[in-house]
């Protein structure tokens, strides 16, 4: 394979790996950033001559991987053990799918894996356990037991995770958004701070007020997008429509960090869609 190929087919699975990571460590967000790291890991050790027979189940024993340092680096404590007491199912009755990424968080480790593995990417039993490092029979127990456990959670609503904001940090939010609804992108450039940082995720970074004047250009150049300000998972952010329908799904978002009275940095998730496939959003006004 040459190194074309490669970055083409990382391309091509990029996807299909965020929604591991996604389920893995319970965020869409924090999902894209383990994923980001996976990918730099992926491409370091090719270059270093290490030898791949399975590019898929490579990547994604890379990804497992980076979800669980991710994890224990950020040592959360909301993983809710399985009692002994749950019933086995053979097959899934839930569409997992469409479960919320921090219901899949609830799940232990490796029920977590074998569940998003089996019945949302549509691995094997066996590649689970490849994957997984562990044996067959284990793979299947904990495949056996995460889809009883997601069975009984789906049955309980996930409310959205709304933001804690101060009244001054919301009314900045707002008048970012309502100067982007109105094209008044001259009054965004003058809330920037001089360093601000923007990333394009998996497209580019920039830094410097001077430097992104492009970003605010592409956007007056596309009506048909529509603003809100809402939240994605508990985080401030501006949703994007695609068209007048501000009851669907936004098509991305961005997250604005702010220091003091400027925007010092811009998270623009327009070309990462995926992201939002089953992320935790709402609207705020």
């Amino acid at each position: 394979m040459t190194s074309a190929d490669f970055e083409e087919r990382l391309k091509a699975i990029r996807p299909r790996l965020h929604r591991y990571c996604a389920r893995m460590t319970g965020s869409a967000v924090d999902g894209e950033d383990v994923l980001q790291d996976a990918l730099v890991k992926a491409v370091r050790a090719r270059a270093e001559g290490e030898k791949v027979d399975n590019l898929d189940a490579w990547l994604l024993r890379i990804a497992h991987n980076a979800s669980l340092d991710f994890l224990r680096r950020r040592s959360r404590d909301n993983v809710v053990p399985l009692t002994e007491a749950l019933e086995a199912s053979a097959t899934p009755d839930v569409d997992v799918v469409a479960v919320g990424f921090r219901t899949f968080l609830r799940l232990p480790e490796l029920q977590r894996c074998a569940v998003v593995l089996k019945d949302v990417l549509g691995h094997s039993v066996e590649e689970v356990a490849a994957i997984a490092e562990c044996s067959p029979a284990a793979a299947k127990s904990a495949l056996q037991r995460g889809r009883s456990t997601l069975r009984q959670l789906a049955q309980v609503p996930d409310g959205a995770m709304l933001p804690l904001m101060s009244d001054p940090d919301r009314r900045k939010m707002e008048a970012y958004v309502r100067h982007f609804r109105n094209g008044a992108f001259d009054e965004i450039r003058d809330m920037l701070a001089d360093d601000v940082k923007l990333e394009l995720v998996n497209r580019l970074k920039l830094e410097g007020r001077d430097k992104i004047g492009t970003y605010f250009t592409r956007y007056a150049e596309l009506p048909n997008w529509r603003f809100a300000f809402g939240a994605v998972e508990g985080r401030p952010a501006m949703l994007v429509f695609d068209g007048e329908d501000l009851a669907q799904r936004p098509a991305h978002f961005a997250l604005i960090g702010w220091r003091d009275d400027r925007i010092a940095t811009i998270r623009d998730f327009l070309f990462v869609p995926y992201v939002l496939e089953a992320a935790d959003w709402v609207r705020l006004e």
